[in-house]
């Protein structure tokens, strides 16, 4: 008989586009993943992360599949095969030693976020040997946007209704790299004859296709979106009945935006006042939808970047409109994972919790009022180097790549070398594997079960586990319960916060009362649910005024600025000496098809695709400083002696002397124990230090002074 084939409706969620999927599998393995054109949330877009990436995520041959203890040196790369149940003692063993000699909070966990279950396993899983620390990629990604929608009362992330919309609103963002659905749904928007605006400093497929390309200097979005909202004010365009009923601070907040007129924020950022007038005109013929990204993220003044768009999102009447940015639901009895990170059930003693790394500085990122309660990364690497504001000398690091994501790759390095213990549990080898002391085998998404609210659709998306897992490999929540277990062994937990047997039944608890079933999940890859849109409430804006707050109450009673504001951007206030050694702008964060941040390097199709970090550069700047297209050519930035090599693309979608790079470059062929992290990897030459978000404590990721070096015609 010819081997079955079945079919799987899922969901990839290698991003938090989370695209439905179907996966057809043959003889316990996958033959293919294409998408599933009745999810509500993708309908049937996808991109080919999902479909090839995650197939050889799962078969590469050089997938880790059983736990691995180093033997020599730290970074030495020898290591050898050992039983989970020898990983696992050696594990209790050095954590219960650790613990009883620094204290619990000595042991620091790293995760991507608790976008998915790793992050709030990982949460509960350092709470339940009592240590508050954990670490998360959103100081740099996301954090700024979510805290602002935080503050503001309005959770409008993913939930960007650009089917229904009459005008998009894209800044900082290129969805035909990073969103399928959005490129989509934007291209569907033109053909229409919607308008598209773009607020972009580069170039690209956005601003090719749009009405209105505002190019401003990096830095300076806050001050076009305070301007935008000023022409919608002064021309009465504002939706005034939603302004009186349930915005706060509309009064103060005019004030504010009263000291943007369109000819002084063409003065802040080299926009053409006309231009600004226009895109307000265009996005007060709404329904209009804003679309963010990355862009606007990067900076060390984020917040109030988001708050400033968000804000005029809410006094234009585009809150949870049809065709504007919908509020996010939820089905009634359904838990999120932020929602578990907060529930007074998991959680530690607050005094316990104040003690996070961060809290006294950041209380809104960290600590018990933090958004995810995380730490602020950049003091959680100087505690381990210096011992203060205490020790920590143990992490155990799961699916993130620490050593290339976290700027300053040599620092953290330094500081992964400088731990007592190591772990570090991942699909491949990466730079950050390369310096544990022990390796364990995760899981892929083909391998797992998750179930995810997209506020995208809105709907729940299931991932299911539809081939065994190869090898060992273990999901995060089958790592952290055989861990529990011989801690209790050793009396080294303080209270145990992972209740659950299996991802199964940590899965029914996330469904609850809602009515949602795994059986139901299973046959159609998703599950709706009805919601109302427009109708508000008192208490559907989460702020201590029940309202969208323009004007902050948190923020004041934080002696933050509880206003929107335009701070400018870190590079213009630099000294004569430093704009001398370092003349240009450096962008970060490009989008390529074929990568997600650091994931996927050492895939060989990806590498053909895009073998070589490239720099964006203009002709007039190239020439100036003698660069060539394709030549190999090195950049650095101001407070690190580590350059980052590139290869330099001479294009006149880069601004003059602006230059501009994707991040996540790494080596798996590198003879180097770093594996490229310090030789390609544009974060290995950036400084982790501040200025940082007054809120985040997000550094500046984008928008660095830099200077580019090129080499010797002999070398």
């Amino acid at each position: 008989m010819p081997p079955t084939e079945t079919v799987h409706p899922s969901q990839c969620w290698e991003c938090n586009t989370y695209c439905g999927s179907l996966v057809t599998v043959r003889d316990d393995k996958t033959v293919k993943i294409a998408p599933n054109p009745d999810h509500p949330g993708s309908k049937g877009a996808f991109c080919v992360k999902g479909i090839r990436a995650v197939r050889e995520w799962t078969d590469n041959d050089s997938r880790l599949q059983f736990p691995l203890r180093r033997i020599g040196p730290r970074g030495s790369g020898n290591w050898e095969r050992i039983s989970w149940d020898a990983a696992l003692n050696e594990m209790a063993d050095r954590l219960a030693e650790t613990r009883t000699k620094y204290g619990a909070q000595s042991i620091a966990g790293a995760v991507s976020g608790a976008a998915f279950s790793r992050g709030a396993v990982m949460a509960l899983l350092l709470r339940s040997i009592g240590s508050p620390n954990w670490l998360i990629n959103q100081d740099l990604c996301g954090g700024c946007q979510a805290l602002s929608e935080k503050i503001t009362g309005t959770p409008i992330k993913n939930g960007e209704d650009i089917d229904n919309a009459r005008c998009a609103l894209v800044v900082g963002r290129n969805p035909q790299a990073a969103d399928p659905v959005q490129w989509t749904a934007l291209k569907a928007l033109k053909n229409r004859g919607g308008r598209i605006i773009v607020i972009d400093p580069i170039q690209g497929p956005a601003s090719d296709i749009a009405d209105l390309w505002l190019r401003p200097r990096p830095g300076t979005d806050a001050a076009l979106a305070l301007s935008i909202a000023h022409v919608l004010i002064a021309e009465g365009s504002h939706d005034k009945a939603f302004v009186e009923a349930w915005c706060h601070g509309f009064e103060r907040y005019k004030k504010r935006v009263d000291e943007f007129p369109p000819e002084i924020a063409a003065q802040l950022t080299g926009v053409a006042a006309e231009d600004i007038v226009q895109a307000a005109r265009y996005y007060a013929d709404g329904p209009s939808v804003f679309v963010p990204g990355h862009g606007i993220d990067a900076f060390s003044a984020g917040v109030q970047t988001f708050r400033a768009f968000d804000c005029l999102v809410a006094i234009s009447g585009n809150l949870d409109r049809p065709g504007g940015n919908r509020l996010a639901k939820r089905p009634m009895g359904f838990r999120t994972y932020l929602e578990l990170l907060h529930n007074p059930e998991f959680r530690l003693p607050r005094d316990v919790e104040l003690q996070t790394i961060g809290t006294e500085r950041f209380p809104l990122w960290s600590g018990p009022e933090g958004w995810q309660t995380a730490c602020h990364n950049p003091s959680v690497i100087e505690a381990i180097l210096t011992g203060k504001p205490y020790p920590v000398r143990a992490m155990y690091i799961s699916g993130v790549n620490i050593a290339v994501t976290y700027p300053d790759a040599a620092r953290t390095i330094e500081a992964l070398k400088s731990l007592d213990f190591v772990v570090v549990a991942s699909q491949t080898m990466t730079p950050t594997a390369a310096f544990a002391d022990i390796i364990l085998p995760k899981t892929t998404t083909l391998e797992e079960e998750e179930v995810q609210l997209q506020a995208s659709g809105p709907c729940i998306s299931f991932t299911q586990a539809v081939v065994p897992p190869r090898g060992e490999a273990r999901c995060d929540l089958d790592i952290a319960l055989g861990l529990r277990d011989k801690l209790a062994e050793r009396q080294a937990l303080f209270q145990d916060f992972l209740p659950w047997e299996n991802q199964r039944a940590f899965n029914e608890y996330l469904l609850g009362e809602s009515g949602i079933t795994i059986e139901g999940l299973q046959e159609k890859g998703f599950a709706t649910f009805p919601y109302r849109q427009g109708d508000f409430e008192p208490g559907d804006f989460k702020t201590e005024t029940r309202k969208v707050e323009l004007f902050s109450e948190r923020l004041d009673a934080l002696g933050l600025d509880p206003l929107p504001n335009y701070t400018p951007p870190t590079a213009d206030s630099a000294d004569d000496t430093t704009r001398t050694d370092f003349p240009l702008i450096l962008l970060t964060g490009i989008r390529e098809k074929t990568y997600h941040h650091s994931r996927f390097r050492d895939q060989a199709w990806a590498r053909k695709v895009s073998p070589d970090p490239i720099l964006q550069i203009h002709p007039e700047t190239a020439a100036v400083h003698g660069v060539t297209d394709a030549q190999w050519i090195s950049v650095r930035t101001p407070g690190t002696k580590t350059r980052c090599r590139v290869k330099a693309q001479v294009t006149d979608r880069a601004p003059r002397d602006i230059v501009a790079t994707g991040m996540g470059w790494w080596d798996p062929g590198a003879d180097s124990p770093d594996l490229g992290a310090l030789d390609i990897n544009i974060n290995g030459a950036m400084s982790y230090g501040g200025p940082w978000d007054p809120i985040t404590g997000s550094p500046d990721s984008r928008g660095q002074r830099c200077r580019i070096e090129v080499p010797n015609a002999e070398t």
